[in-house]
């Protein structure tokens, strides 16, 4: 599909390095999406979750994805079965609601949440910013509106836009120059 469209405005093959730059991008924010989590990663979440409210399996499996800027979404596989071990371990009790248990922390699980210090998210994932995926997606659209405008601009467009994305470069390697 990308040999369709015509070499005007990016210098013929140069269209082709920013389609790779595309799927670059893509394949980093894919891969991403519902990766693992280390040993320990689901049973801090769970804790730290219930240290906020009572949920069900499937609240706490979709705060998780939230949370994480759909970057984590544990499987019930992996969620369920630590619930069980927490219940064991006596962090966490759990009673039948309209057909559904509703865990929530016991006092030793409150104790273990207090021992344990800072959640997974981090400060910035309570305060709303945006969660680790959002930076390969935003970087994924940016590269497609590069793209259309590579297809469809006249040359003084993508002169313009050529200028908007070093600007765009040079603003995100200063991000990381500031300490």
């Amino acid at each position: 599909m990308r040999n369709s469209y015509p070499p005007s405005g990016f210098g013929g093959n140069n269209i082709d390095g920013m389609w790779q730059a595309v799927e670059e991008l893509r394949s980093r924010f894919e891969k991403r999406s519902g990766t693992r989590a280390g040993r320990g990663e689901v049973r801090s979440a769970i804790l730290a979750l219930l240290a906020e409210r009572p949920m069900h399996g499937y609240q706490i499996i979709h705060e998780i994805e939230e949370r994480s800027g759909g970057s984590w979404k544990p499987s019930a596989g992996s969620v369920y079965p630590t619930l069980q071990l927490l219940a064991d371990e006596g962090f966490i009790s759990a009673e039948e609601s309209n057909g559904r248990k509703i865990f929530s922390l016991t006092e030793a699980g409150r104790e273990e949440v207090a021992g344990a210090g800072s959640s997974p998210w981090g400060p910035s994932e309570h305060s709303g910013a945006a969660g680790f995926g959002a930076l390969p997606k935003a970087g994924v659209e940016l590269a497609q509106a590069a793209a259309q405008v590579g297809r469809t601009g006249t040359p003084a467009q993508v002169q313009e836009a050529v200028k908007v994305l070093n600007d765009a470069r040079r603003r995100l390697y200063s991000i990381l120059a500031q300490d």
